[in-house]
């Protein structure tokens, strides 16, 4: 057993919370015994390409090897760190050629050992202990993070996608009026005004389509960086409106944010780290004891140093401790205590948003579905309206202006409509990640 002596310092104790006891944005009930961790980022997606996408992501992206480069960093650190627990030996020999140098050859080894009798190198390892579970959970932060991001670009891909299809459709309906009032322009039927306003419409659709393959490419290449690739066409799954995620994503206490979620486990070891250097700051107040021996063999003749008579060995005790440096020492535990204190102040901010995330997700979730059913309401009126108006228009009803502004009107719900399809299937995606979910 190593010669310990007592450990000063604080003992770490959890800070305390502001706690929650539900979710303001919500009406589904609390299950205590589910928590989201038990829902697997797998099993909320129901896209076989959008779930090898994300399999690339977690095995090529960058951010990926920097956080397990990292987390193995950190335990060569602990390692390094736990060896100061214990002696160090070492050997060492010389020969000398002259000897009326009156130095004698030698060879040996000697052993050093500082006792660890305040604790000093076991609250460092502690601490370092903590850090090392800390760079985990910033590897889980960066997992839940690829997997949220992929997810929520990939739809928004999607979205464009569909506003694409939405977009030439549409070029290829005005064209369609374009030829016909054309042709009654020539005819002597309508006036010029009924053609350069088709026409003008015509262009605007036109216009679209490359603004909407620059953005495609643009994600696809914000993709493609994800995935650890060289930029290049993403391949396609379902459309969006043919998504079908988990909804019923399982609702815990607030509370539980603190061990489902990454972040918040992360921001508390930093604390616990630091907590514990403020030990190793107190230890380094007090005296520190050190044990050293060496045994071997010296002679003025090589030829002799082997023999019995050459044969040396000593031992010795220290201890070397501060009398008085302008209290430099006591500074220096002051030193740590803030940045303790600041550490213990962000985790708490970090359960806060941890907090608010969620109800942000929460009120997102249920706004968007009740803003895409009254989009789609829209969509379907604004089609059988511009079905009516071109009706009234060929018959000489009403003039082509009307049936301009309903056209505009349904483009615009469309498109509308198909982001407010996306940003459901995202904001899905982001409780999901506000819960803590996806990392395991």
């Amino acid at each position: 057993m190593l010669p310990m002596g007592c450990m000063v310092g604080p003992k770490y104790s959890r800070p305390e919370e502001q706690k929650a006891e539900r979710y303001q944005n919500t009406e589904i009930p609390i299950d205590t015994a589910k928590s989201v961790v038990n829902l697997k980022w797998f099993d909320i997606f129901d896209d076989d390409v959008l779930e090898g996408l994300i399999n690339k992501g977690i095995e090529n992206n960058y951010d990926m090897k920097i956080a397990m480069a990292r987390l193995e960093r950190a335990r060569a650190e602990l390692g390094y760190s736990k060896a100061d627990l214990y002696p160090s030996f070492q050997y060492g020999g010389t020969v000398y050629a002259n000897k009326d140098a009156f130095l004698p050859t030698n060879v040996g080894a000697s052993m050093n050992w500082e006792l660890d009798f305040w604790g000093k190198v076991r609250h460092q390892n502690k601490a370092l202990q903590a850090e090392l579970l800390a760079t985990e959970e910033a590897r889980k932060v960066i997992l839940t993070g690829i997997i949220s991001d992929i997810a929520i670009s990939y739809f928004q891909l999607r979205d464009l996608d569909n506003q694409l299809d939405i977009t030439k459709k549409t070029l290829v309906a005005r064209q369609e009026s374009f030829n016909i009032i054309n042709e009654r322009f020539i005819k002597g039927y309508v006036s010029e005004v009924d053609k350069v306003q088709i026409e003008q419409q015509v262009a605007i659709a036109e216009a679209g389509i490359p603004r909407i393959e620059r953005q495609i490419t643009f994600l696809e290449n914000v993709i493609s960086v994800l995935l650890g690739q060289v930029p290049g066409r993403i391949e396609r799954g379902k459309a969006n409106s043919d998504q079908k995620l988990v909804t019923d994503i399982p609702l815990s206490l607030p509370s539980k944010l603190l061990e489902n979620r990454p972040d918040v486990r992360q921001a508390e070891l930093y604390y616990v780290s630091a907590n514990e250097k403020i030990g190793v700051a107190q230890a380094m107040r007090y005296p520190s004891f050190n044990i050293a021996a060496i045994a071997g063999f010296a002679s003025v003749y090589v030829s002799d140093l082997f023999q019995d008579s050459s044969y040396k060995q000593n031992a010795s005790a220290g201890v070397v401790g501060p009398i008085f440096n302008f209290g430099k020492n006591k500074r220096r535990v002051e030193i740590y205590r803030q940045e303790a204190e600041q550490s213990k102040f962000y985790y708490q901010k970090t359960y806060l948003i941890a907090i608010s995330e969620v109800e942000q997700s929460l009120q997102d979730v249920k706004t968007y579905k009740q803003e895409w059913q009254a989009r789609n309401k829209q969509v379907q009126a604004a089609r059988k309206n511009l079905e009516l108006s071109d009706a009234r228009y060929y018959n000489g009803y009403v003039s082509y202006l009307e049936v301009l502004d309903v056209q505009r009107n349904l483009y615009e719900a469309e498109l509308e409509l198909s982001r407010l399809s996306q940003q459901q299937l995202s904001a899905t995606v982001q409780l999901y990640k506000a819960l803590g979910g996806g990392w395991n």
